[in-house]
Parts: structure tokens; sequence; C-alpha cells
């Protein structure tokens, strides 16, 4: 597929994404990411090694596009981390069963 990223026409397939992507440890993704294969990359990283240009040239939107085009699942932001809350434990100010405290 033909597609232009940072005013520069690329045929990109996707088997040539896969392939330029084999074996590249992914970097965290705190934004836009590309699942390709098992593995979800941040954009910026897809474009720089599928295209060989420097990252700051395009920018992800243009990079999204063509992943998707290509038929790649493009995410908009990372996942969201389940969020735990931790809660003080409150001690009991009676007992239950009605007695009062006996101070020693």
């Amino acid at each position: 597929m033909r597609c232009v990223i940072a005013r520069y026409p690329f045929d990109l397939t996707k088997t040539g994404v896969l392939a330029s992507m084999k074996g590249v440890k992914p970097e965290p993704v705190t934004g836009a990411s590309v699942t390709i294969g098992r593995r979800r990359y941040p954009v910026k990283q897809v474009g720089q090694v599928a295209t060989g240009q420097d990252r700051r040239d395009f920018t992800g939107g243009e990079v999204t596009r063509a992943m998707a085009r290509l038929g790649f699942t493009c995410h908009d932001g990372p996942e969201a981390a389940p969020v735990s809350v931790h809660l003080p434990l409150r001690t009991p100010s009676a007992p239950l069963d009605g007695a009062r405290p006996v101070d020693v």
C-alpha cells in the first residue's frame, strides 16, 4: 500500500511491517499504540522502524492511519491500570459483646 508519512511516499505492506518489527522489543506505551503480532508498540517506534525516519519527522496520526489501513489494530492511549484503593484498618471503638474495655 502506498502511503505518505512526513511528506515522503512509502510502499508499506502488512508482511513487510511484520518482518521489520520481528525481534524488536516494544518500548513502554505512553500514548497511541499499534498491536503487531502479540505485542503492542508505540506508533512512533513502529514508524521509525518501518520507514527508517527520525521520530521527530512524522506524527503519530500519520503512522496510525497507515497501520489501520494495513489492517493492524490501533489504540488511542495506554491501557488503564487497575486502580486499587488501600483503606486504613479501623480499630473498633467498643467490643462487640458490649463489655467495657479494662484499663490495666
